[in-house]
């Protein structure tokens, strides 16, 4: 038992009200009220004596003002613990302390070792040890590679922090954590400025968690070196990466998977091929490759398509996905003749992007954008006049870059209607008419082309026919919810938009049915989306006459056919396709039934699909296909410096194998960050021209607006006072007397009000991601549009 002399010594107060049961063992101690046993160690007695801990039983006979005592001392110790976790002493770290309560001011000293000379020591029968408590000073507790893991993952923390918002904590050492922050933030900036690296690099996901970790090896951390950076963490991103990856590879082989083949040339004439693996977990890119020699090279094409084959596993791959281009059309038939069980599939967004381009061809929307580029050329030309047009647009700009060059270009059109009656007032307002621009030809022209209804009308036009086109581009992109099982419906449904966007009057949009079909029916009407409209038991159960559809029947039995060559699964199949169309077993329940529509079609038949595992393993492989051979982004930038010189061959390697990270990267961002709730929502191409036009509730003549709301003054006045009038594509005979029958008001109440033509981001979205580098350029050079690089 410890003698008072030895409890007084301790600094611990629980040394007051309990005593070493045995002096050989530490961590057994006896309490002096109730004399229970307790094996934690001086820790666990405090416990027992403030009373209050899951799995320590309460002391009996502890007095209040004992038990007050030590639940403040613990109180005390795991404050000061916090703070010196959270805000360590920077000058005095190499001599930084932890506390541990639990070995409570009390160390082991091996035999032969000089004891602390303010320290008393209790010997042991055997003289092996001797135990010795420390007055002031404690022993710095090492720490190896295992706390590692103890350690909190800077990602996860950041994540945290995000999720928990701004909170406001009130510390003492606030003003000294601002001013440590301050100095730390100056000096990161300066190393920005210095390298040159872009302010939004900032906004990149993995910068939270860099500084994360940086803070938790505190001072004196020694930095990357440039070999460090070049080689052996690069080869750690590349595992760290290949294992993000492994998900993607067993869904290559669990659901089968899409090769894309993503190509374009770039500034100096080079055709780059980037090749990329679709599954339900994503995109994940594999290798670029200069095709310049071989492009145009079918057999060549299709020996290089083929590797990729081999080289993904040839009972993986369900689909190759190319462009349109000749040669990559008969690689592809070459492809299917080598292969019998997979398909050549043209991309869906190259071919909605030929139908943009032939609808460009037509004269009147062609003179139409030639004259929007005139006009956009001219005002973002002069900084002062750029300045001028975003005081009159409240700060909007008039270009809307896209995923494809002739969707820009729509875009960019439904920009400028939608700053339509700003931007004509702004060119009859007296700061123009004063103005040196308004004196030149080019200044006269681009204001006459402002103010000419022909214009506007055709503008009009224009979106009317683009913009159910422009919503099957954007589904065609989407990740979570793969398309196959929805691109055959959404270009019927398009063209019914079309269609009744011009009220049914074929005479106005036949020409424009005859582009769609053209492209559709030779390009996009494959077997696979057949097989994917029926398998989608949202169109399926809503269309009574889906299997008197041929051109739909057919394409499910060659899919059939083709994907399961074992003739014995094909019959199960057949027999199975009777339960899904008689909505037998889990098909006829309430919850499947209600989620027909809310679930993606691949994730239906797998929760529902059980009972007919034949037929849910084709609809699962199916639906979880890609129509797009796009990637995330064409940062052509990075890969042009791949093939831009001649390089020895670990040069060239450690350049690949920074592309393979940089851009499965921004794959896993797309796919993490994409819309989860209904990225894919074909009701919303009916009202697509609303969000393009503001309006489709009647179709007004340009002649035929006020120019003030009260006043008779029509924009064909002007148009005709200004000599550039046009005849308009058409006329009403009730305008005039619907103008003459406006009662008229003084001019001097009419002012001239700039219109807050605020236009939905949500709507109006279009992914912009496929325009970040500042090479790639040769598309809208004739806009006069500069993009951005980011994370």
């Amino acid at each position: 038992m410890s003698t008072p002399s030895e409890s007084s010594s301790r600094k611990d107060p629980a040394w007051q009200y309990a005593h070493l049961e045995n002096p050989q063992n530490i961590n057994k101690f006896k309490c002096n009220f109730c004399g229970k046993i307790s094996n934690g160690g001086v820790y666990r007695v405090k416990q027992h004596l403030a009373g209050g801990f899951r799995n320590v039983t309460a002391c009996p006979k502890c007095p209040a003002e004992v038990r007050e005592e030590i639940r403040e001392y613990m109180t005390k110790k795991k404050k000061e613990k916090e703070e010196m976790n959270m805000l360590p002493h920077f000058d005095e770290l190499a001599n930084a302390y932890e506390e541990d309560e639990e070995d409570d001011d009390v160390e082991v000293i091996e035999r032969g070792k000089r004891p602390l000379a303010h320290g008393s020591e209790v010997s042991s029968a055997r003289g092996s040890t001797t135990i010795s408590t420390v007055s002031k000073t404690k022993k710095p507790k090492q720490k190896g590679p295992i706390d590692v893991f103890f350690t909190p993952n800077p990602d996860v923390v950041v994540q945290n922090r995000k999720a928990q918002g701004k909170q406001t904590r009130i510390d003492a050492n606030d003003p000294y954590r601002k001013e440590l922050r301050e100095r730390a933030c100056i000096r990161f900036a300066r190393w920005m400025y210095d390298a040159g690296i872009p302010f939004n690099a900032v906004n990149c996901d993995s910068f939270g968690p860099m500084i994360e970790a940086i803070g938790q090896y505190g001072p004196g951390m020694k930095p990357p070196s440039y070999h460090e950076v070049r080689v052996p963490l690069l080869k750690k991103e590349i595992e760290h990466t290949n294992n993000l990856m492994k998900g993607h590879r067993d869904d290559w082989v669990k659901y089968g998977c899409s090769i894309m083949m993503d190509g374009w040339t770039d500034k100096k004439g080079r055709t780059l091929l980037n090749f990329l693996v679709n599954c339900p977990k994503g995109t994940m890119f594999v290798e670029s490759i200069d095709a310049s020699s071989y492009s145009k090279d079918a057999e060549k094409m299709f020996q290089l398509i083929e590797k990729f084959v081999e080289r993904i596993g040839e009972a993986n791959v369900v689909q190759i996905v190319t462009d349109s281009a000749a040669a990559n059309v008969l690689a592809g038939k070459f492809l299917e003749a080598k292969f019998p069980h997979l398909y050549w599939t043209p991309c869906a967004a190259h071919c909605l992007d030929l139908m943009l381009e032939d609808i460009l061809k037509i004269p009147s929307l062609k003179r139409a954008f030639e004259r929007a580029i005139v006009v956009h050329g001219f005002i973002y030309n002069r900084p002062t006049l750029l300045n001028m047009m975003r005081r009159f647009t409240q700060m909007k700009e008039l270009i809307k870059p896209a995923k494809t060059r002739f969707s820009t270009a729509f875009l960019t059109l439904a920009r400028i209607h939608q700053q339509k009656n700003n931007l004509r007032k702004m060119f009859t307002s007296e700061e123009w008419t004063t103005s040196k621009w308004a004196k030149e030809q080019q200044g006269k022209r681009v204001a006459q082309i402002m103010l000419m209804p022909s214009f506007w009308n055709t503008v009009v036009y224009a979106l009317k026919v683009s913009g159910p086109l422009l919503c099957v581009l954007r589904l065609v992109d989407g990740e979570k919810k793969p398309p196959m099982g929805y691109i055959y419906e959404a270009m019927d449904r398009a063209k019914e938009a079309i269609s009744n966007a011009f009220g049914g009057k074929e005479e106005r949009y036949n020409n424009i049915f005859e582009i769609i079909d053209r492209r559709w029916d030779v390009q996009l009407h494959r077997p696979l989306q057949a097989a994917g409209y029926f398998l989608n038991p949202e169109y399926f159960y809503s269309n009574p006459n889906i299997e008197h559809d041929n051109e739909v029947m057919t394409g499910l039995y060659n899919c059939i056919s083709k994907l399961v060559p074992n003739v014995d699964v094909q019959d199960k199949i057949s027999q199975e396709l009777f339960i899904y169309k008689q909505v037998e077993n889990l098909f006829g329940l309430p919850m499947t039934i209600r989620q027909r529509a809310t679930t993606a079609p691949a994730a239906w038949w797998a929760a529902y699909g059980s009972k007919t595992p034949n037929l849910q393993k084709i609809a699962i492989k199916v639906l979880s296909l890609t129509c797009s051979s796009s990637g995330c982004e064409q940062n052509w930038s990075v890969f042009e410096h791949i093939h831009s010189k001649k390089r020895n061959r670990l040069d060239q390697k450690r350049l690949n194998d920074l592309v393979f990270v940089k851009y499965n990267r921004a794959l896993k961002r797309r796919y993490d960050m994409r819309d989860i709730l209904d990225p894919i929502s074909l009701k919303n191409i009916d009202e697509s021209n609303e969000w393009l036009l503001g309006r489709m509730d009647r179709e007004l003549d340009e002649d035929d607006e006020f120019v003030f709301d009260d006043d008779i003054l029509t924009w064909g006045d002007v148009a005709t006072a200004s000599g550039v009038g046009e005849s308009s594509q058409r006329t009403r005979a009730t305008s005039t007397s619907r103008a003459r029958a406006t009662p008229r008001v003084t001019r001097s109440s009419s002012v001239l009000q700039l219109v807050d033509e605020e236009e939905s981001e949500e709507t109006d979205e279009e992914d912009v991601d496929g325009y970040k580098s500042n090479d790639e350029g040769q598309d809208y050079d004739l806009l006069g549009v500069d993009v951005e690089d980011d994370c």
